[in-house]
Formats: C-alpha cells, structure tokens, sequence
C-alpha cells in the first residue's frame, strides 16, 4: 500500500505549523546575536564527578558518556526549565552531517540519579523530514507530554533525541542505505547512537534504546527495531507505512527488501528473537487502519509483540498522535523498557 501522498498531505501541515512556532518561540533574531550554549551535565558531573566520561560505572548495565562532547546551543526551553538543545553531527559512519535535537528530562539532572543511565526515545517526523525535525518545537508538547507523564508514572523519563529524517526534501529515503543515496540507515541506526552514547548516560542493553514516529518516521522506526533488534527494544509507530516505498529504491530490489518490515519480522520470528515491542497508533480519520490490523495479524506473533491504538476523531497528524501516545502506547513500552536506578535503589 503506497501512502506516499498521505506522507505528503497529512502531515506537511502539522510539520510546518511546528517548524513555524518553532521559529517564533526562538524569536526573530538578528544574524549578530548567537544562540545560547547549553549543557547536558548534571552538578556531579560538570564538576568532574563519577558521571563525567572515565568515572566510575555504579549502578550496572549503565554507560557513561565516551565523549567526545558535543556543542549544543538552545532551541526551545519547557515550562519546568528544561532546555532543547541543537548541535550538527557529522556522521563517522554513514559520512553525511545533519542536526540533531536533543531534550533530557528534569530528572537526568536530579544528583539522585547522576550515577544511573536513561532510556532514549529516537523521534522521527513525518513529512519531508528536512533541514528540521518538527518534533523539536514545543507546539506538539512531546517533551512536556513525556515529563508529564513520568511525574505521573505513566511513562519513563526519556531522553528524545531527534535528528533530521532525510538529506533533502526531494525524497524519502526509507530511513535506509539506499545505493548510490546519502547513507540514512547507517545515519539513523549507527551514528546517532554513537552520538548519544558520546554525550549521555545510557544503557549498554537493548532495553534502554527505542523509537518513536508519525508517518514516514513512524516507518522508519518500525523497521528500525525490526531490522536491529540487538540494538532496539520498542517503537511507537503512529500512522506509518509498512513497506518500503521510495522511489529511489527502482533498480535496487534486493536492498529494498531487505528494509521491508513484513520480512524482517518474518526472520524474527523464524529465529525466535529477540523480543520486540511495536505500539502501533491510528486514528478513526485514517485510511490505514486495515493495512495495520493486517500487519499486525500476519507478524504479530512469537517474538514479535504488537499493541493498536485507535485514536477516536484522530487524524493523520502529529497533534493526534502525541495525547495518543498518553493512552497507552506510552505506558506499554515504558513497562518493556529499563528506567533510571537512584543512587540507594
């Protein structure tokens, strides 16, 4: 099923309204005036304490920071003080250089938690994924859903890391290793990794790594997960596509299949793990909720683990996707993942 128009339609609007508040929120500035820096250490380690890269590991299965650090600048800051920041990454793997956004919740720099890692939430968008990520502004309330719901415990609390979809927005690259393309599946499942894990405490295991996204970036993340899931324990798709469609496949059958999540689910199963968990979301507006429910009847079953989220009235858009997320989907993978250890715990 092509949904390369729904791509299109149903999401661009919502991509530009966040795109557009984004750049209200961080004002008109002129060319003379710079962003203001921003850290992610927490006190201990910004004073040369255990957290900081080489210290010592106190809670197991956590990863300190390998550095080297990267040089983030504000894109957006929440109402509890909590920043967005924003660096340019230049993948060593894949050779391509992109921005990535990055948002850590209040309690990563709580000193309870300075010793222990946390989960990272990969947040991809839907439409043309380029030079932003609309998951960045604070209009779609991802970030301040999130912290909302771990003050709540319905959700842990996430680290969202966002980097840009695609190279251009000419294409949809499938999240792929396209032949002859820039790299996007080695940018998406490698470098952005590696980055997070050179400037954040994380989890060595599986279990503290997942994805989450709408539309094309819903499919991504769901093929990511399937394709690595020594890499990847759970995603939340909203809306997305189940088959690799982009154009820039023609002429490349075989590595299209392989990026094809019917069929990476299918040698899952045949190998009988790992366990992945795939929270699919659709709305009652969408056209796509027999091609989910069909999909999830076929491969939802040995180790593939799946869940459907039927937003009533919801559309194809993220602001339908994120207050979903808050029934259930959210909680589900959150109770499949590994949270933050306090020191004593």
């Amino acid at each position: 099923m092509n949904l390369r128009s729904t791509r299109l339609t149903g999401l661009t609007a919502a991509a530009l309204a966040a795109t557009t508040a984004a750049a209200l929120l961080t004002g008109c500035s002129s060319e003379k005036e710079k962003p203001e820096p921003v850290t992610f250490d927490n006190p201990k380690a910004s004073a040369g304490g255990p957290s900081a890269a080489g210290g010592k590991v106190k809670h197991s299965g956590t990863r300190l920071p390998t550095g080297p650090r990267a040089a983030f600048t504000t894109q957006n800051t929440l109402e509890d003080g909590t920043k967005i920041g924003v660096t340019t990454l230049k993948g060593k793997k894949s050779g391509f250089t992109g921005k990535v956004w990055v948002w850590a919740p209040k309690q990563y720099f709580d000193p309870k938690y300075a010793h222990s890692g946390f989960p990272v939430l990969i947040a991809l968008p839907g439409g043309p994924g380029y030079p932003d990520n609309y998951w960045m502004g604070t209009d779609l309330k991802l970030e301040s859903s999130i912290a909302k719901w771990s003050r709540q415990g319905k959700s842990l609390p996430f680290i969202v890391v966002m980097p840009v979809l695609n190279p251009d927005d000419k294409f949809y690259y499938d999240g792929s290793d396209i032949p002859g393309q820039p790299k996007m599946g080695t940018w998406m499942t490698d470098d952005v990794p590696d980055f997070v894990k050179a400037n954040f405490r994380t989890f060595k295991s599986r279990d503290g790594w997942g994805f989450m996204g709408s539309s094309s970036g819903g499919f991504v993340g769901l093929k990511s997960v399937l394709k690595y899931p020594d890499r990847f324990k759970a995603v939340i798709a909203s809306g997305p596509d189940t088959v690799p469609d982009s154009p820039l496949w023609r002429g490349h059958e075989a590595e299209r299949l392989a990026n094809d999540p019917g069929l990476l689910a299918e040698r899952l199963i045949a190998r009988k793990g790992p366990e992945v968990d795939i929270a699919l979301q659709v709305g009652t507006q969408e056209r796509l909720q027999p091609n989910l429910r069909a999909f999830m009847k076929k491969y939802g079953k040995g180790p593939v683990k799946t869940r459907l989220n039927v937003i009533q009235g919801g559309r194809h858009s993220a602001h339908s996707y994120v207050p979903g997320m808050g029934n259930g989907p959210i909680q589900w993978i959150s109770q499949k993942m590994k949270g933050p250890v306090a020191d004593g715990g």
